[in-house]
């Protein structure tokens, strides 16, 4: 393979730069460089530069330097990427220009960037990766910290029988936008830590995304045993015994891996308990230094930020005593304290028994704790309240910050324009103001659902190419193309449901009356239908048996092709869902969904949510933004679905189905319209990424680093 660096012409010898910076997936003029380039190769490369810079012939290259149109866009991108990465003007140097020399460290087991790099399993490490994103767009002094996966998490695929496969494949990191992190001599900078015994050894990979760095562990090296090479292959899988084993090397082994690359974090958060090991390993560091266990612990404490995410206590990693003291053997002595006061920085009677909980664990330890959503954090405090056994509910002191999105990852180019046209061509550089979405007011009607309109046929592209390859690829049989959604209709009310396929979201409750929904279904004069995507755990056969009963819905011939379950649930294909569909449909079991972030997706795209009132469509729902699927409670779980699935379709029956299909003689909804653009206005600014970073930064950050 010939070298990126003589390869690519001098003119454009920049572009692989740019291509190792994920800071193009998220800026319309770099994504548009690189489609000029080579757009064939764009869309087979599924978007990844680097792929296409390692495929592209040497010809095209050529091709491009002579073309002028592309010179001039090449040169327009270099100066924006030259400017962008000068932190100099950047929000946080501006505010707060006394601490721009310190580092806040962001750990977390998976993030989502891009498809390019699968590392991510769904919302936690999408919410990581737009994190670190607006991070950069920020200018915080950031640096996240994570798993390389070589692996990734799964590929699913569904026979024509419905029943998820897992299949795993190998990264190329020759085709992922991954850089091995080496030393001086030009090694691969590597770290350890002893697991049971025994040294474990990962090597250390960085990821640019936009201004800050990602650093991710890998422990497929040749110092390792085979089963320890296994250690980082894939997320979420194994048993607790891998899971502690991954835990240790997150959390002890991140903080080493920070210490080999010069960098020494003013703050630490952790994202989720899966790294709290990390309090454990900064504490031996200052004992080390003379320090005792008691000044240690609460100098650590000081500086670190704990966000949980899991309203069900069993989501909480536990393992038992005797798999953490094999773990850790030796540690307290070194720490100076006993056994049992170890164990019990963790210790927590679960369903079975005493067990260490990492939730716990990190609860105690961090200086401070939030939720993510303000039902969850009321939900936290009081689930956590015997953490702190003397403090009222009210007194736990676990705050919230309300999740958000990374707007211009996840907004539609089309959209984005429209709002340049209308919101001014500064609107991304103010887009948490609220004040500014006041403009949505200007925007025609005929204009907004044309855009609309657009985005639905892109989506249905999306859906008939999406099965055309599978096709072309022998991976489908006749029945998966039915299923996959060649039959949908672009003129029908598109329903759209993707997530997790985990049981407590209920992704079969509009089903719970067939007949009643087969009718509105049919209805010749205004038909519905519904677009299904998602990923069950591979060892929860429940929520695989759930995929499994909606595919056999999607390939019902009663059904008329109106129901689709779309594989292979990614972010490319999460873009053109949140952005193509009418409805987005979020059924949980209140309370157990901490927040969710993809209805904010939807809305920020002008898709009303139809939800459940929980996590953020509690603090997001204003009565005219979308619907609230609302009302009684029951405790026993078959009289509740009975009673949301009978408000799902008396709201269907008698709001939105009559609301979309009322057209004025241009064929313009315009009482739907009014709802999109309230949904935008109302949420955009106020679920939006940058408004989450601006309160984690002042609420926590800056009390982490010690301005506070």
């Amino acid at each position: 393979m010939i070298p990126l660096d003589e390869k690519i012409p001098e003119k454009i010898n920049r572009l692989p730069e740019l291509a190792y910076n994920l800071w193009w997936s998220w800026t319309p003029e770099a994504r548009e460089l690189f489609r000029r380039l080579d757009y064939p190769l764009w869309r087979r490369t599924q978007h990844n530069p680097v792929q296409m810079l390692q495929e592209i012939s040497g010809e095209e290259l050529e091709r491009a330097v002579k073309d002028a149109a592309f010179i001039r866009q090449y040169n327009k991108v270099m100066l924006m990427y030259d400017e962008e990465m000068r932190n100099g003007r950047s929000w946080f140097h501006t505010e707060f220009p006394d601490v721009t020399d310190k580092t806040i460290a962001y750990f977390s087991f998976e993030f989502g960037l891009h498809n390019s790099l699968p590392i991510y399993s769904g919302g936690l490490g999408i919410l990581s990766g737009d994190h670190a994103k607006e991070a950069s767009d920020l200018g915080l002094p950031f640096v996240g910290i994570g798993f390389m996966y070589p692996q990734g998490y799964f590929r699913q695929r569904l026979p024509s029988h419905g029943w998820q496969e897992a299949v795993y494949q190998q990264l190329d990191p020759n085709q992922a936008p991954i850089q091995a992190m080496t030393t001086p001599d030009g090694q691969p900078l590597k770290i350890s830590v002893n697991l049971a015994g025994r040294l474990v050894y990962a090597r250390i990979w960085r990821v640019q995304v936009g201004r800050i760095p990602l650093y991710l562990m890998d422990t497929d090296v040749d110092d390792n045993d085979p089963w320890d090479r296994e250690l980082s292959a894939r997320l979420y899988s194994g048993d607790s015994e891998m899971r502690i084993r991954q835990e240790i090397m997150l959390g002890i082994g991140g903080v080493r891996a920070l210490r080999a690359l010069g960098i020494n974090p003013s703050a630490f958060h952790m994202n989720e308990g899966h790294s709290g090991f990390l309090l454990l390993e900064c504490i031996r560091e200052y004992v080390a230094q003379g320090m005792s266990f008691q000044a240690a612990a609460e100098k650590v404490k000081a500086h670190t930020i704990f966000t949980t995410h899991t309203p069900v206590p069993a989501g909480h990693d536990t393992f038992s005593f005797h798999m953490v003291e094999n773990y850790f053997n030796g540690l307290w002595d070194e720490l100076g304290i006993s056994r049992e006061a170890f164990l019990g920085l963790g210790g927590h009677e679960e369903e079975w028994g005493m067990a260490f909980n990492m939730t716990v664990m990190a609860l105690r330890m961090a200086g401070q704790s939030n939720g993510v959503s303000k039902l969850h954090g009321e939900v936290s405090r009081r689930m956590w309240q015997e953490v702190w056994p003397l403090k009222s509910v009210d007194d736990v002191p676990i705050c919230s910050i309300t999740n958000g999105v990374h707007v211009p990852t996840w907004v539609s180019g089309e959209m984005g324009d429209v709002f340049s046209k209308y919101l001014g061509p500064d609107w991304l550089a103010r887009h948490d103001d609220p004040t500014l979405w006041q403009k949505l007011a200007d925007i025609p009607d005929s204009e907004l659902w044309d855009v609309h309109l657009d985005l639905k046929r892109k989506l249905m592209s999306f859906l008939r190419e999406h099965v055309r390859r599978r096709w072309i690829d022998g991976r489908n049989d006749p029945t998966q193309v039915l299923t996959g959604g060649t039959m949908l209709d672009p003129e029908s009310l598109t329903i759209g449901f993707a997530r997790r396929f985990a049981t407590y979201k209920r992704a079969n409750l509009i089903f719970r009356d067939f007949d009643r929904l087969k009718t509105m279904l049919l209805d010749i004069h205004r038909p519905v239908q519904i677009v299904f995507a998602g990923k069950a755990h591979p060892a929860d056969d429940p929520g695989k048996a759930l995929i499994q009963q909606i595919y056999n819905m999607a390939k019902h011939n009663q059904l008329g092709g109106r129901i689709a379950f779309i594989e292979d649930y990614d972010m490319h294909m999460a873009r053109y869902l949140v952005q193509g569909v009418d409805v987005w449909l979020n059924t949980p079991r209140r309370p157990r969904e901490a927040s969710g972030t993809s209805g904010m997706k939807a809305t920020l795209n002008g898709v009303p949510n139809m939800s459940i009132m929980d996590g953020w469509w509690v603090e997001g729902y204003n009565g005219a933004n979308g619907w609230a699927i609302n009302g009684a409670e029951f405790d026993s779980h078959d009289e509740q679905d009975e009673y949301d699935a009978q408000v799902i379709y008396r709201l269907l029956e008698e709001e939105i189905v009559p609301l979309y299909y009322n057209r004025d003689r241009d064929d313009v909804p315009r009482g739907w319209v009014e709802v999109m653009r309230e949904a935008i206005r109302s949420n955009a600014p106020q679920f939006s990424m940058r408004r989450m970073v601006k309160e984690y930064t002042t609420e926590m950050y800056l009390k982490g680093m010690g301005l506070k």
